[in-house]
């Protein structure tokens, strides 16, 4: 079955630069060991400290709290404007041909997204979340984003470097 995709579209840009007018959400994925300091989270921090400040301290505090595969974690570093750090990435390396990615746990993060941005009436802005160092592929990625989040309601914009 085709999913609609009206609601979501690509552009070329830079997700920490987020097009548009009223509430955003910057969704990306990070790893289940708590490192900061590869791929897209570096443009993250060139432009704001907070998201791998609270990130680590989320991870630190791993045994008391909910950091776990399919967490999620908001970072406000604006007025309207929200980081969240999607926790759906099993280590840093493939193990025996598997890539870092883990699709089911980004089905939850991005539910959580969805439900996010529902009650701030935001719009969700991202690179190509899990292609890079996770190693996952966009053609399963995709549908898992219009399936949990556009068939919902919500506009999702996809950013590609120029």
């Amino acid at each position: 079955m085709k999913r609609r995709t009206d609601r979501l579209r690509y552009v070329q840009g830079d997700a920490t630069f987020p097009e548009g007018d009223g509430p955003k959400i910057i969704a990306h994925i990070c790893n289940d060991v708590g490192a900061w300091g590869r791929g897209f989270v570096l443009a993250l921090s060139r432009r704001w400290p907070e998201p791998a400040r609270e990130f680590k301290e989320w991870y630190q505090s791993r045994e008391a709290g909910d950091f776990k595969l399919g967490a999620v974690q908001f970072v406000q570093v604006g007025t309207e404007l929200w980081v969240a750090n999607m926790v759906a990435q099993h280590g840093l390396k493939p193990v025996r041909g598997t890539p870092p990615i883990r699709y089911e746990p980004l089905e939850k993060c991005l539910q959580q997204v969805a439900m996010k941005a529902r009650e701030l009436e935001a719009s969700i802005h991202m690179p190509r979340i899990g292609c890079g160092l996770a190693g996952g592929k966009w053609d399963r990625i995709e549908p898992i984003i219009t399936a949990t989040v556009c068939e919902h309601g919500t506009f999702v914009t996809v950013y590609d470097l120029p």
